[in-house]
């Protein structure tokens, strides 16, 4: 991601966008580099739970019930003490749309912001796919305006119902939007959400569907449902 980009990444309800969202702000973060996270579906004390659950290889239902075994302690405390420094500023959306956000991050110094999700800012007072378009465009706009990576999520909830549920660029609907002024447009997919039957538990797929400045393709990762956090099938510490 470069200052100027928009990045879509989208997939099915419940394939771990937001997760991965997090996990890609602390990354960021991690590099000294300033990154707000905007959620309309969690507080702050919930993102902060999803971190500390993706840092510490702890499930969340341990962190809301109180961890309760001196490994799962000694690991959220480790991670609380990485994350002390270089945690992202959690915020939650608002109800004003793209104006709205443009205005709260504006002179904020940040180097990334990311967005969940896009859905999120539509306001509701005319046809939604064009809401969803112009959305799009304005986080384009902002991104270059403020000199800064915008990263938004995007739900696709239409893909059950064909055989090959791979997110196509089309999917993102958005009058075209998203497949027309994103830089970089990625993908989730996880078989597993689909096939139950065969033994692919945690299999994901994170597809490059467009890519404005280099090769698409795709990356195999796994996803820990309980810790709710991917990692790299070939490099788990990347």
């Amino acid at each position: 991601m470069r200052r100027g980009d928009l990045v879509v990444l989208g997939g099915d309800v419940g394939s771990g966008k937001s997760a991965l969202a997090l996990a890609i702000a602390m990354r960021v973060a991690s590099r000294r580099l300033h990154v707000t996270f905007f959620s309309g579906e969690m507080s702050t004390d919930r993102l902060l739970e999803r971190a500390l659950a993706i840092e510490g290889r702890v499930r969340v239902d341990d962190l809301r019930q109180g961890v309760r075994n001196d490994h799962a302690r000694a690991s959220v405390g480790a991670a609380a003490v990485r994350m002390r420094e270089v945690v992202p500023q959690l915020e939650t959306l608002g109800t004003g749309g793209v104006a709205e956000l443009a205005e709260r991050i504006d002179g904020a110094g940040n180097d990334l912001v990311v967005v969940d999700s896009l859905q999120w800012l539509v306001r509701g007072t005319r046809d939604i796919d064009e809401e969803l378009a112009e959305a799009v465009r304005r986080l384009k706009s902002t991104a270059l305006e403020q000199n800064l990576a915008i990263f938004v999520t995007a739900q696709l909830p239409h893909l059950r119902a064909r055989d090959d549920r791979r997110p196509q660029l089309d999917d993102f609907g958005a009058l075209g939007a998203v497949k027309h002024h994103a830089d970089i447009v990625l993908a989730i997919f996880r078989e597993d959400m689909y096939d139950r039957r065969r033994e692919i538990e945690g299999a994901t797929e994170l597809l490059v569907r467009k890519n404005r400045n280099g090769a698409t393709g795709y990356v195999d990762l796994y996803f820990y449902a309980q810790w709710m956090r991917f990692e790299d099938m070939l490099d788990p510490d990347r």
